[in-house]
């Protein structure tokens, strides 16, 4: 390339998706691209000129270290949508003026859905309007439900996290209750898609029972069935650990977290945000039963968790971001770099560009046939699918015995 590129991260962070913007860096400056910018907040920054030059941090191998193990997004994220382009082509404009204006080739955005939908739409009007600047989707997400690609980056070491702590909360709970079991209800993120919640399974093995039922979004969610089949553990077992969605709903179409509290706020691209699935359950089983209860919601946690990231995970998030810009130096655009996985036994993936149109705004669910016929729980074939990518860690640079993170200044 003769120009510069930019990259940009968008929408929920993860544990891995700087490794990716460490990918990015690493490949341009192998095929000698001059300069390497960021943008600070995504493109909602960028439409303000607001970059940095990614050399202030990343010019030796001290600094891609410490960004493969700093979570959350070291350029800075956001929610921003990106308006139809009819009636909007002003918004565009800006986008292309500001790239002319730094001598920008080629824009790399590592992020899920909404995040390919501006790869798209920004494309399409190049294509439109026959400008030369090309656009590469990265892909991240800890809900793994982009389509094409076997899984998403981030991923993985979500669900690490998700199985190490609930192996723990199994531990714990399983202390108490000799005459009552306590029963602990656990939200895990996932609006329609519960790939996160999934992980939940990974955590038993021979040295933890597991939890005690999964509930995902996929399978509609029957409050009756649900009650009914706490009391049935609580009959005979002395700790009751579940993992819910946050995203669960009823068969009318509200999530069960609306019934708690029905006026949910909604954000930039109209999605309700979710939480206190848990909170609510445990009341209702508390109320309906006598029994102790606990509530636990994840949250931010189990997308932050780079001190407990998948080797696998960061190697796979950095191979995106390099074969990015691979393949924008081949002349491809309007595209996202997919994994492929070509392999169980062992474990293979490689990468390859598929056309961002099959993948923005689509978005994939957990496969039927993985989930159980009682629809609360997942079988082997999802454990053979998850277990090789939270396979692998990286240990932290520890500072004072707390994790050394890449800070922008």
């Amino acid at each position: 390339m003769k120009g510069n590129i930019v990259v940009g991260q968008s929408g929920g962070p993860t544990a891995v998706i700087n490794s990716s913007v460490a990918g990015v860096y690493a490949a341009a400056k192998k095929l000698g691209v001059k300069k390497v910018y960021g943008m600070v907040h995504g493109i909602q920054g960028f439409l303000q000129d607001n970059l940095c030059d990614l050399d202030e941090y990343l010019a030796d191998e001290t600094g891609v270290e410490l960004l493969k193990r700093t979570p959350s997004a070291f350029l800075g994220s956001c929610r921003f949508k990106m308006p139809k382009i009819e009636g909007h082509e002003e918004v565009y404009e800006k986008v292309f003026e500001i790239m002319e204006k730094h001598d920008i080739e080629c824009l790399f955005y590592a992020g899920g859905n909404d995040s390919m939908d501006t790869v798209k739409m920004l494309s399409d009007y190049a294509a439109a309007h026959n400008k030369p600047q090309r656009f590469m989707g990265v892909p991240k997400t800890i809900d793994n439900d982009l389509p094409i690609t076997d899984h998403c980056p981030g991923y993985g070491s979500a669900a690490k996290y998700i199985a190490a702590s609930l192996k723990e909360i199994i531990r714990d709970n399983e202390s108490f209750g000799v005459e009552k079991p306590t029963v602990c209800l656990v939200e895990i993120m996932g609006r329609h898609a519960g790939w996160l919640t999934a992980a939940a399974a990974l955590a038993k093995g021979e040295d933890c029972s597991g939890v005690d039922a999964i509930y995902l979004p996929e399978v509609t969610f029957d409050v009756d069935k649900f009650m009914a089949k706490v009391k049935d553990l609580a009959a005979t077992k002395h700790s009751v650990v579940i993992a819910v969605s946050e995203g669960v709903s009823l068969a009318d179409g509200r999530f069960v977290c609306e019934l708690a509290d029905a006026d949910k706020k909604v954000d930039a691209f109209g999605h309700k945000q979710l939480s206190g699935t848990a909170a609510y359950l445990a009341s209702l089983v508390a109320a309906e039963t006598g029994l102790k209860t606990r509530a636990v919601e994840f949250s931010t946690l189990q997308r932050a968790a780079t001190h407990l990231a998948s080797l696998t995970d960061i190697n796979e998030a950095f191979q995106v971001g390099y074969d990015a810009v691979v393949a924008a130096e081949e002349g491809k655009t309007g595209m996202m770099i997919t994994l492929d996985r070509n392999g169980d036994d062992p474990y293979q993936c490689g990468t390859s560009a598929y056309d961002i149109h099959a993948i923005a705004n689509v978005e994939r669910p957990v496969p039927a046939e993985w989930i159980t016929e009682d629809g609360c729980g997942l079988n082997e074939g999802y454990e053979k699918y998850a277990r090789p990518l939270i396979m692998g860690e990286l240990q932290p640079l520890f500072v004072n015995g707390l994790p050394r993170h890449l800070v922008r200044k």
